[in-house]
């Protein structure tokens, strides 16, 4: 095969080249992996409803999205039922201001708004720090059991009532904010 000349015309055709086939080899890998990412994290939230809400045995109802002022997606909420009653809800919740990003959140609470449990879904926090969310508001800062009726969500340092992750205080208060937000959608979506 003979060399090609150095020119400026055919180092742009090169790199062209690349760059396309490089284009088409990631799109390819998306197209693959697209389907199978998006059947995990369907299955991770359905997982994450059923292991947050405060009744295992309770019928989860139609989703319902809402908005609070200040955010721009809504939150969902999943109300749970049992007999006819709602017994409590899990919701989808989140918040921007983590020190990685957006923080995802599934809360379970009961039907006065008490979180019964959590899962996180999404998470781009520091490992060994912040990633640490899960089991720290488990543990240390528990937050099971609390209603933020009655319980400040927000971290000692800042006149709450949780104390913070060690060394993680940004992503503290993002985990609670949307812990917060679960509450007032859950509240609000009460009052419809």
């Amino acid at each position: 095969m003979a060399k090609l000349e150095s020119s400026m015309k055919n180092m742009v055709m090169s790199l062209t080249f690349i760059s396309l086939a490089a284009s088409a080899l990631l799109a390819g890998a998306y197209a693959l992996t697209k389907e199978p990412i998006e059947q995990t994290q369907l299955a991770n939230k359905e997982q994450a409803i059923k292991d947050v809400l405060p009744d295992k045995e309770a019928k989860v109802e139609q989703p319902v999205e809402i908005n609070l002022d200040g955010y721009a997606l809504p939150f969902v909420i999943y109300p749970a039922t049992k007999n006819g009653e709602i017994v409590g809800a899990a919701v989808e919740t989140y918040n921007d201001e983590g020190y990685g990003g957006r923080i995802k959140i599934m809360v379970g609470m009961d039907k006065e708004g008490t979180v019964s449990e959590y899962s996180i879904l999404e998470t781009s926090e520091t490992p060994g720090l912040g990633a640490k969310a899960g089991e720290w508001f488990h543990a240390k800062g528990d937050i099971r059991g609390k209603n933020p009726a009655t319980t400040k969500f927000i971290v000692t340092k800042d006149g709450g009532d949780i104390e913070a992750i060690t060394a993680s205080t940004i992503t503290s208060r993002a985990f609670l904010k949307a812990v917060q937000c679960a509450y007032d959608a859950f509240m609000k979506s009460q009052n419809k």
